[in-house]
């Protein structure tokens, strides 16, 4: 029995890492795979929980070797994922969620084409700049380079399968976790997961 993989994409500031973060805290059948990224860390940010923060070259030497599930440059950064993590982890059963950009997600869903991908929106881009300015995590000339770069990321969101707009927080997490539960119940996960139970039945 293998695993779900589920894609969350988003533009900066629409809430995606905040509703990943929810799925994970209400649901203990779902991991997320922490990916690899040449950023600095944010204040309150640790190395291995939130991501894995290595050096260019290191980000370099890994993707030359094959490490990466899918990798991308975003707002002038490199993050990866890392493939033999989530391969070992969807083998042995676990549902595993990846909160990755488009351009990642592109890459996964050709390696893994059933993989379920999922975008979420903000309601306004008026809403997406007031979220990124209320961080208070980036200088405002960053925060400039994420809403040019919004209006890009939003165009491939019909390459989605699901798409959620995240106008109220706990309506939106409820959507995500729904995608979640339906997903498992489809007729293939459910044979692999009840075929001692089926067997019976028949």
């Amino acid at each position: 029995m293998s695993g779900n993989l589920y894609i969350v994409s988003a533009p900066s500031g629409a809430g995606k890492t905040s509703l990943v973060a929810k799925l994970l805290e209400n649901d203990d059948r779902i991991r997320k795979s922490v990916s690899y990224t040449t950023r600095s860390p944010r204040l309150g940010e640790n190395d291995g929980q939130h991501y894995h923060f290595v050096t260019p070259e290191t980000f370099e030497k890994r993707a030359l070797a094959g490490d990466f599930l899918e990798s991308a440059t975003v707002h002038g950064n490199f993050y990866g994922t890392s493939r033999r993590w989530v391969e070992e982890q969807l083998a042995g059963g676990t549902d595993i969620v990846l909160e990755i950009d488009w351009q990642g997600a592109a890459q996964v869903r050709r390696l893994m084409p059933t993989a379920i991908s999922i975008f979420i929106l903000p309601p306004s881009f008026e809403a997406l700049l007031q979220r990124l300015n209320s961080r208070a995590q980036d200088a405002p000339e960053v925060i400039a380079t994420r809403l040019a770069n919004a209006r890009e990321e939003i165009s491939h969101v019909h390459d989605f399968d699901y798409v959620i707009i995240n106008a109220e927080f706990k309506a939106a997490a409820a959507e995500l976790q729904d995608i979640v539960r339906a997903e498992r119940l489809r007729t293939a996960h459910q044979l692999a997961r009840h075929t001692a139970l089926i067997n019976r039945l028949k």
